[in-house]
Formats: C-alpha cells, sequence, structure tokens
C-alpha cells in the first residue's frame, strides 16, 4: 500500500491511497480493463486541472499503464519530456494560460508519440502538429485507450 499527496497553494490537497490487490477471483459485475499495446507504457501526464489529471492517470493505470508524473507546469513538464524515460505522453494544450507546444518538441525529438486531449477538438492544435493524435475532452476510458493505440502505431 502506499500514498500519495499532491498539494498547491491556492488549488488544495488531493490525497491517494493505493491498497493491494484483492485475493482471489473479482465478482462478476466487475470487468477488467485490457491493457493497451503491450500493456505497460509508462506515460507522461501533462495537464494543469489537478482533477483532470487525477481522473486521467486513474484511467491510465486501469488500463494497465504506469504514470511516470503529472506534470502541471511548464518548466516541469518541459525537464521531463526531455529527460523521463517514458514510451508516450498527453499534452493538454492550454498549460496554465501557456501552450504545451514546446513540450511537444523534445517528445517528437526523442520519437516519443504524444495525444492531445484539448477540450475544443482539433481546431487549437498548431499546424505542425495537428498529424498527432487527438481526442476531444471530456473522453472516457475506451476513447483513451483507442488514442493511445493511435498514437503508438
Amino acid at each position: 500500500c502506499h500514498v500519495r499527496i499532491y498539494s498547491e497553494e491556492g488549488h488544495g490537497t488531493t490525497i491517494k491511497l493505493y491498497l493491494p490487490p484483492a485475493r482471489g477471483p473479482a465478482p462478476a459485475a466487475v470487468a477488467a480493463a485490457t491493457p493497451l499495446v503491450g500493456g505497460a507504457e509508462t506515460i507522461l501526464v501533462v495537464e494543469d486541472e489537478m482533477t483532470i489529471a487525477l481522473l486521467i492517470e486513474d484511467m491510465l493505470m486501469d488500463l494497465g499503464h504506469q504514470v511516470v508524473d503529472l506534470a502541471m507546469r511548464l518548466p516541469q513538464a518541459l525537464a521531463l519530456a526531455q529527460n523521463a524515460e517514458i514510451d508516450l505522453a498527453v499534452l493538454v494544450v492550454n498549460l496554465g494560460g501557456r501552450l504545451s507546444f514546446p513540450v511537444a518538441d523534445p517528445l517528437a525529438a526523442r520519437g516519443v508519440p504524444f495525444i492531445f486531449p484539448p477540450g475544443y477538438g482539433s481546431a487549437g492544435i498548431e499546424p505542425p502538429y495537428r498529424h498527432h493524435t487527438v481526442i476531444k475532452k471530456p473522453f472516457v476510458m475506451k476513447d483513451l485507450e483507442g488514442a493511445i493505440a493511435a498514437a503508438a502505431s
């Protein structure tokens, strides 16, 4: 079991408690998610809204992926894009009032695929990035699963 605590001045604190898996078979009503593209991709989430970032993290973990980090500010996102061992990234376009395209550049240079999840579709994606996978918010886990498969192929 482990605890993850995230606190940001002016935004509040989120506490997540991860418990070990239950022993024995899962109840029939609970369907297990099928991991994608090999199933254990390490993914960077760049999202400035904590609630949405944590929701995306939960979806990715339910799909069998590992989230390397949640970057909520441009400097942190840039450092991770340049140095972190990742297989894929989810990049919000508007990151705290700044565009995240500078984060996309080192990812592209490293050959790391990425997904843009704007709330307004592909209209706000600058021309050099339009060929990358876009998933419009709000999305459900199946949409995210499909976007990961598309980006990784």
